[in-house]
């Protein structure tokens, strides 16, 4: 992920968190099935966390739960909700922090749960991004996935990308990964693949929801 990247998230920040959710039911259903795979006790991280929903839903499952996002607007929203929700009797183990896969990987911090929603297809080179997580993912950690396969959606979608890009009205984004190129990069990365399930309720499906472990 890139600077411009960042700036364009950081600009759309308001709209984004203001937008309706697409499939309030197929949501609801890939919270409760992650809910259900995150151990008590356990440490997770959430790359690509946007202004905070996921996070602020799921971290009373864990004992710590660290929310990233390259973009400080998206960042400072979710601060906000975080802020609010502590007004009212919120008290999960809760932080949010700018940074990305391949910021935090050096690191050496690890993981028994990775949350990736909406993420791998804007986080750059598939190989490299996997191979991040996966270093930062204890022995038997999950990686919970849930990202649209540009390549199996409308080819005009893909061709427009570019264009909106150079316009500024679009991040980097990863147009070829299908959803079986993406389960054949998570096991050359070192996962074994535990899910793969399509979780839409209202029209068709282009995002997997994938639990993989690190072995």
């Amino acid at each position: 992920m890139s600077e411009q990247d960042a700036r364009f998230w950081d600009n759309a920040a308001r709209k984004y968190a203001a937008a309706a959710i697409d499939d309030e039911a197929g949501f609801e259903r890939t919270l409760a099935r992650t809910r259900a795979l995150i151990p008590c006790r356990s440490r997770v991280l959430e790359l690509g966390c946007g202004t905070g929903t996921v996070a602020l839903r799921l971290a009373g499952c864990a004992e710590s739960y660290l929310a990233t996002d390259i973009s400080a607007g998206m960042l400072a929203i979710a601060q906000e909700k975080l802020d609010a929700a502590r007004q009212n009797g919120f008290n999960a183990a809760l932080a949010f922090r700018q940074a990305s896969a391949d910021t935090l990987a050096p690191e050496g911090m690890h993981y028994d749960v990775v949350v990736g929603f909406n993420y791998l297809h804007l986080a750059g080179s598939l190989p490299v991004v996997l191979s991040n997580i996966r270093s930062m993912l204890a022995p038997g950690g999950l990686f919970i996935s849930k990202t649209p396969c540009l390549a199996e959606m409308n080819p005009l979608i893909r061709l427009a990308i570019p264009v909106m890009r150079f316009f500024g009205k679009a991040p980097g984004v990863v147009t070829a990964c299908s959803s079986a190129s993406l389960l054949q990069a998570m096991a050359e990365a070192g996962f074994d693949i535990l899910e793969n399930e399509r979780h839409a309720t209202t029209k068709s499906d282009f995002r997997p929801f994938i639990v993989a472990r690190a072995i």
